[in-house]
């Protein structure tokens, strides 16, 4: 059975799909991923669709589904490399992607990402300026 790789890097979620999707597919990548998520306190989460020819309304939606639930598990969502036919499909089909940000390719991708999630370190302490 086909599975799709999900890399961790630093604190950032790689899927670089390279298979032919099909429903169960993507079924059970949203499964893993959201479960990769939660287990590694990921905070942004990129999708490589650059090898995919076709997108249909299924898998748009599933593409959508992830994406909002990452968002609900505090982890940015960014799709990188849609082919130009699969955009005016998208379009065409009237799929309307809310919360997935897209990019051109994985390096501005990734600077999306990094730009919208802050490292721990960068964020201010809670306890900062408590008294007790």
């Amino acid at each position: 059975m086909d599975r799709i790789p999900i890399l961790k890097l630093r604190d950032l979620l790689l899927v670089s799909i390279q298979v032919d999707m099909h429903d169960r597919l993507a079924m059970q990548l949203q499964d893993e991923l959201t479960a990769k998520i939660s287990e590694t306190g990921a905070r942004g989460v990129l999708i490589d669709i650059s090898s995919l020819d076709i997108v249909d309304s299924f898998i748009g939606r599933m593409i959508a589904n992830i994406a909002a639930m990452a968002r609900v598990l505090d982890a940015e969502t960014v799709v990188v490399g849609m082919q130009p036919a699969v955009a005016i499909t998208l379009v065409e089909l009237g799929l309307n992607l809310p919360g997935v940000r897209t990019a051109l390719n994985v390096d501005k991708g990734m600077a999306l990402l990094e730009s919208a999630t802050p490292d721990v370190e960068d964020l201010p302490d809670a306890d900062a300026g408590r008294t007790e």
